[in-house]
């Protein structure tokens, strides 16, 4: 039969029709109608929604009710290893190697009882992330860092076969996957944020592992602008569009991290004749409402009379909303435009916390401000630089 010909796969599986005089029988109609075992877990995949309402029997199903006669078909092992005792098909769809990346599947059959903790482990993990009150960006990360660390896992059966056997398997599984991420040179930070989403995922079963986070350096002096790095930054952007200068100001007038300024819409945006104040949406779904002086007002009123005043995302193109990465890649062409290449949206938000401090700004309002978690953070910007230095005792012995 052709492919084009080829009829799709039924779900779920049909029933077996009346055996009518002369027909193979159900045995032989069964075996020339079922799909493969891998085409159901695919079906499974792409019919997660509706399925997953269906929780409590679909996975008996699955496992039980899909695989053809004669038992399933074995999958094709994965070329980098396979997660200890769980099928290759698995494996690849919690790694985002599958057809799509569906991390709440639960696979046809667990080869054995480890297979099946990794599963419950990453499974639980999955669904609690869809429940729980952590921020967009955190369950996104989070759920990045678990496929991660399957995928790692994968490379490393042989020796981390008891990675989901017990506590003790468990914590030396993470552990030597925190020293690999040393190895790699991944940020102290990242690496943390790894072993609390594996922390949350084996919590999940009832491991409770603790492993030593990462030793992360204390920060160094911010790297703000000059006040001519930053004239010029300012009419580079005043040299291209309505919507790039705007971007600009809020991150330079505003302190606006990247992931906030992308967050950002037409209605958190308040400006009067006089007055001007900007609703950021920070780290852990934390709203911050700023004041913005009247350069920035006018550069978003600008922008603001050519996009108009509806509804919807602040920062639009001809591909629809501006994504982080499109702040970033602003940012950089400005940076580019000013003979300053490599300048980042954080150098930004540096820049206006060095300015308040220098306005006479003390740290608490910096704190606000900038909507840091700790006043530790927001002192660094109190803590004297190089120059600062020089030009004290420059002044004071002269």
């Amino acid at each position: 039969m052709s492919g084009t010909n080829r009829r799709k796969p039924s779900w779920p599986p049909p029933r077996p029709a009346a055996i009518r005089p002369g027909s193979p029988g159900p045995a032989a109609s069964a075996t020339r109608r079922a799909p493969p075992a891998t085409a159901l877990a695919a079906r499974c995949a792409r019919n997660w929604r509706g399925w997953r309402r269906r929780a409590s029997s679909a996975p008996a199903s699955c496992w039980r009710g899909c695989a053809p006669p004669g038992g399933p078909r074995t999958p094709r092992a994965r070329r980098s290893g396979a997660v200890p005792g769980i099928p290759a098909r698995s494996t690849a769809t919690l790694t985002g190697e599958g057809d799509r990346v569906m991390p709440n599947v639960v696979a046809l059959r667990p080869a054995d009882d480890v297979g099946a903790a990794a599963l419950e482990a990453v499974v639980a993990a999955h669904r609690h992330l869809d429940r729980c009150k952590l921020s967009a960006n955190t369950v996104k990360a989070y759920r990045r860092q678990i496929a991660a660390y399957v995928a790692w896992l994968a490379e490393h059966a042989a020796e981390r076969d008891d990675a989901f056997a017990d506590l003790v398997g468990a914590e030396a599984a993470v552990t030597a996957w925190r020293r690999s991420r040393i190895d790699d040179r991944a940020a102290p930070n990242t690496i943390n944020q790894g072993i609390a989403a594996l922390t949350l995922m084996y919590a999940q079963v009832g491991l409770r592992i603790d492993v030593k986070r990462a030793t992360v350096p204390k920060p160094g002096e911010p790297d703000a602008l000059t006040t001519a790095e930053q004239g010029a930054v300012e009419r580079a952007a005043a040299r291209r569009s309505a919507r790039d200068a705007a971007i600009i100001a809020v991150l330079l007038f505003a302190g606006a991290r990247e992931e906030e300024c992308a967050r950002l819409e037409a209605d958190d945006i308040a400006i009067t004749a006089r007055t001007g104040t900007i609703r950021l949406h920070g780290k852990g779904d934390q709203v911050r409402t700023v004041p913005i002086p009247p350069t920035a007002r006018a550069r978003i009123t600008a922008w603001l009379d050519i996009r108009g005043r509806q509804p919807g995302p602040l920062w639009t193109g001809q591909r629809g909303a501006l994504t982080i990465s499109g702040i970033v890649q602003v940012v950089l062409a400005v940076g580019a435009d000013a003979k300053l290449p490599g300048l980042r949206p954080h150098r930004l938000r540096h820049t206006y916390a060095t300015r308040l401090r220098e306005g006479g700004a003390d740290v608490a309002q910096v704190q606000a401000l900038l909507g840091h978690a700790s006043l530790d953070t927001s002192a660094r910007y109190f803590r004297a630089g190089t120059a600062e230095q020089a030009a004290v005792v420059d002044r004071v012995f002269d």
